[in-house]
């Protein structure tokens, strides 16, 4: 359908994107020794908004430094001074200025804060991550008092993102983060007003939302991210997140981002074969389906009222447009390909490029055993992060005004990482 990706979105608060396009969110590293935005962020945001995408979502925003989903996080957790609300003004201003609406992400990091920022993470309950390596530490059940901070946290960082010209917020409840921590019952093993049935496991989510809007006002966008599934057997699954969306119908949110799994069940990093109904599905399928959650979205689509975004998979014109028209989604997200080709959404749109290349399809750490699909879980979690390091190697470099580069050996860029990582944890300012 010719001009689809072209089309504006009028949201339920009334504010409008200018395309179908939007740059999902992103880890990007970027902060300095005090968790404050900087000049890196200025650039890339720069040039991801003069690539065309109508709306950028940041990476994880923390709203709380106690808990970091990696040491360059930017974090609001209490009063701000002049220069960091500078340089947050800034920040969104680099991306309005350049044609695209930015909305922060804001996230609370639970008990997938890595152990060399946090030597106690918190969760729902004590439950550890089930991955090898002794990248996280065991993590301690919030107090009641607790949880009634992480709303007020929330509320705080929204406020700070409306004041310093963000065009919106998203709430992350996905990936295994603090608030899909609550959503999934093998780590919600409270037996309080927080835990049990989906509506006590739904009940901080909803809070926050309510909190965040009664906050902001009516006329701001509200995104959340919510999973499709856990793809845990016995986690979140399908049928709850039908509901919670349902649920979310009456809460003010303009924006559903559909996803799905966390750092134990990878399905955001294109895991195949994670849920076989779905995967039959795809097969039998004779539609450009190149998105993982798309089917989860068309079920979501039945209850779900607002409009939604679906990220990981897209990279075709073809794939988008057809996705669109169809009505599972909304807006597509897409995300890594940016990291190498930061303007692909103008070609795509304009119709100079067809797609964007897979490049994560085509890296792993070795051949036989040690490939992408490998079932041994070290080197499972391994292929994981290491290809996630060829990504941040490209943010780093389009943050320092470089160009990006399409090989990289990931094992190398891995380990690279993680020395940067701990180098940036024992700097942190807290």
């Amino acid at each position: 359908m010719a001009g689809i990706l072209e089309t504006p979105l009028t949201l339920p608060c009334g504010a409008s994107l200018k395309n179908r396009i939007a740059r999902a969110a992103m880890t990007e590293g970027l902060a300095d020794a005090h968790n404050r935005a900087t000049a890196r962020h200025v650039t890339l945001y720069r040039r991801w908004a003069e690539g065309g995408a109508g709306m950028q979502l940041t990476g994880n925003v923390m709203i709380d430094r106690r808990y970091l989903e990696r040491p360059g996080n930017v974090v609001i957790d209490g009063p701000q001074s002049d220069a960091q609300l500078a340089a947050l003004s800034a920040w969104a201003a680099a991306s309005r200025d350049a044609g695209a609406d930015i909305w922060m992400q804001l996230s609370h990091a639970g008990r997938q804060s890595p152990k060399i920022v946090a030597t106690e993470p918190v969760a729902p309950s004590a439950v550890e991550i089930g991955l090898p390596g002794g990248t996280f530490a065991a993590p301690r059940a919030l107090l009641v008092e607790e949880i009634e901070d992480v709303i007020d946290r929330f509320v705080h960082a929204a406020s700070v993102a409306k004041q310093t010209g963000f065009s919106g917020v998203q709430v992350h409840a996905a990936h295994g983060y603090l608030l899909s921590e609550f959503l999934n019952p093998l780590v919600n093993q409270r037996t309080d007003e927080w835990g049990g049935s989906l509506e006590n496991r739904a009940r901080l989510l909803m809070r926050v939302i309510a909190a965040v809007r009664a906050n902001v006002g009516a006329g701001y966008p509200i995104a959340v991210k919510l999973n499709s599934s856990d793809f845990q057997k016995g986690g979140f699954g399908p049928e709850d997140s039908l509901q919670v969306a349902a649920w979310l119908n009456n809460a003010g949110v303009d924006l559903l981002e559909i996803s799905g799994g966390s750092y134990e069940q990878p399905a955001m990093m294109d895991i195949e074969g994670i849920d076989k109904r779905y995967e039959e599905e795809k097969r039998a399928s004779t539609r450009a389906r190149e998105a993982y959650f798309l089917t989860y979205a068309e079920e979501i689509r039945k209850v779900a009222k607002m409009p939604l975004m679906v990220t990981g998979g897209f990279r075709s014109r073809a794939g988008m447009e057809e996705a669109i028209s169809s009505g599972a989604c909304d807006i597509c997200g897409i995300a890594r390909p940016l990291c190498v080709a930061p303007d692909a959404p103008n070609r795509l749109i304009s119709g100079k490029l067809k797609a964007v290349p897979s490049w994560e399809k085509q890296l792993r750490i070795g051949p036989g055993i040690f490939g992408p699909t490998s079932s041994i879980p070290l080197v499972k979690a391994l292929n994981g992060f290491s290809v996630m390091a060829f990504f941040y190697e490209n943010i780093f470099r389009l943050a320092d005004g470089l160009e990006a580069k399409t090989k990289i050996a990931i094992l190398p860029a891995f380990i690279k990482l993680q020395m940067s990582e701990a180098k940036a944890a024992k700097a942190l300012v807290r």
